[in-house]
């Protein structure tokens, strides 16, 4: 399997210095709309790389007088990904408008710098800012070469300031301390290739799942959705394998929990094939999606779940958790929430009730569910970020994927894992998964992914409200039919 070129962009080490005079002006001054906030006052930056979504980060004072290493705070700040494809049409797109001799310069990082409570303390969707701005700064930089080696665009202090003054002394007094105050952040590039699948079709109309590279697409997987009870999926195998409990046990313990006689939608799966016909990873619904007493919703409190499962000596092994649920997020829009747990390896810690141990959560979060989003398994931000350290994925070593064992230990889960686009409710579904190469020690490992993006997608109409009526595509009397 051949990879797609990306890279991704890292801002950290932010770190905010202004002069004496400044920090200790009268906190009076920040409702007049002139000076600069004092130091007992939060600073946070909004960050955007060309046209991408905002992110924030918090932004620590440090002493005008502190100078060298103990200025670096080592956090990370903000992570940005970048296909190929928009690099090159970056690139197309600036040597159109400002000439040949500045088309290597292919996007713009903006970093504007406020006082105030306005910003998170850690990377994020950003809306607008509520604090006072106290400076911009704009770093351009050249992704391109980011494609074939790690880049640093820019490391150490700057001085940062408002480009216009208003009108008045005092207005013009605070703008100059704007000016001489300095932001310290580091920002680089490094390659981050991945691949890419694309379902040629709906998850639940059993597609075809093509690896994608630039133009050229050729078939990788394919998929087969059903509609079954839960005794059903309780009792499937790669193999016939009666000695083996395992595997039986995690599909009774979950698909046990919470039945009801009530609304609910269950025995969902997807199975996905190689080309040569074998199964090489399942996506099991095996906890009902129920709608709450008193309402047409699946509540936080009582999540549907799925097993993402793997082929391991003839029989199904859990490798993974997803559990979904349908949040109301105010008057005019609802959220699709998901969690997704890793699972151990049930042959190394199996118990009595052949459940294993506990499963380590990776992702927590939601997509709206009108429009869509994107589910992403990104943790660059638990990564520390130092002058020379990478807050991604570290070189394989042997042993950290196992052809069989999946992704273990979990250590080795880290850096950006993977991403799908979730199409929003009532909307023609196409799933495009986006998987890093360091995860992905063989195409049983990329499969694993392929059905997680199914079960994702599938999630988005298990969490319809009740009282919406579901495709037929989803019936369980259809999915008879269609044996």
């Amino acid at each position: 399997m051949d990879p797609c070129p990306f890279v991704r962009v890292l801002v950290g080490n932010l770190a905010l210095k202004m002069p004496a005079s400044t920090t200790s002006a009268p906190r009076s001054t920040s409702s007049s709309g002139s000076g600069v906030h004092p130091t007992t006052a939060p600073c946070y930056c909004r960050i955007r790389l060309n046209k991408l979504p905002y992110q924030t980060a918090s932004a620590p004072l440090l002493p005008a007088t502190e100078e060298g290493p103990a200025s670096c705070t080592g956090a990370f700040a903000a992570a940005f990904h970048v296909s190929r494809a928009d690099v090159d049409r970056a690139a197309a797109k600036t040597a159109l408008l400002l000439g040949a001799r500045l088309r290597r310069r292919t996007a713009r990082l903006k970093v504007a710098v406020y006082a105030g409570r306005g910003g998170g303390v850690s990377a994020s969707c950003g809306g607008g800012a509520s604090g006072r701005l106290i400076g911009k700064l704009v770093v351009p930089l050249d992704l391109g070469a980011a494609m074939a080696k790690p880049v640093v665009f820019h490391s150490g202090w700057v001085p940062i300031g408002k480009r216009r003054a208003g009108r008045g002394k005092a207005a013009a007094a605070a703008a100059a301390a704007a000016a001489r105050a300095q932001l310290n952040l580091t920002v680089r590039a490094e390659p981050d290739p991945r691949f890419v699948f694309e379902f040629d079709g709906e998850p639940e109309c059993s597609p075809q799942v093509l690896q994608v590279k630039g133009s050229m697409k050729q078939p990788m997987f394919t998929c087969k959705f059903s509609c079954r009870s839960n005794s059903d999926l309780r009792s499937r195998s790669v193999q016939s394998d009666p000695g083996t409990a395992g595997p039986r046990n995690w599909l009774a313990k979950f698909g046990s929990e919470r039945e009801r006689a009530g609304k609910e939608r269950k025995g969902w799966s997807v199975t996905v094939h190689d080309l040569s016909g074998s199964p090489v990873a399942l996506a099991s619904m095996v906890t009902p999606f129920v709608a709450s007493p008193g309402t047409d919703r699946v509540s936080r409190s009582n999540p549907g779940g799925w097993l993402i499962l793997r082929p391991v000596d003839g029989t199904w092994t859990p490798w993974g958790r997803l559990e979904c649920w349908r949040e109301r997020g105010g008057s005019s829009w609802d959220t699709l929430g998901y969690r997704f747990e890793l699972v151990p390896d049930h042959t190394a810690n199996t118990g009595a009730s052949g459940a294993g141990g506990a499963g380590v959560c990776v992702v927590e979060s939601g997509v709206p569910a009108s429009r869509g989003g994107r589910f992403a398994i990104d943790l660059t931000a638990a990564q520390p970020f130092g002058r020379s350290g990478t807050p991604g994925c570290s070189p394989r070593v042997s042993g950290d994927f196992g052809h069989h064992g999946g992704l273990w230990p979990f250590g080795s889960f880290r850096g950006f894992v993977m991403s799908v686009a979730v199409q929003g409710e009532g909307r023609c579904s196409r799933p495009t998964v986006e998987v890093g190469v360091a995860h992905v020690g063989c195409a049983e490992d990329a499969a694993a992914f392929v059905a997680l993006a199914a079960a994702v997608d599938l999630s988005m109409d298990a969490c319809r409200l009740f009282s919406c009526k579901l495709r037929r595509e989803l019936s369980a009397s259809r999915a008879e039919l269609l044996r």
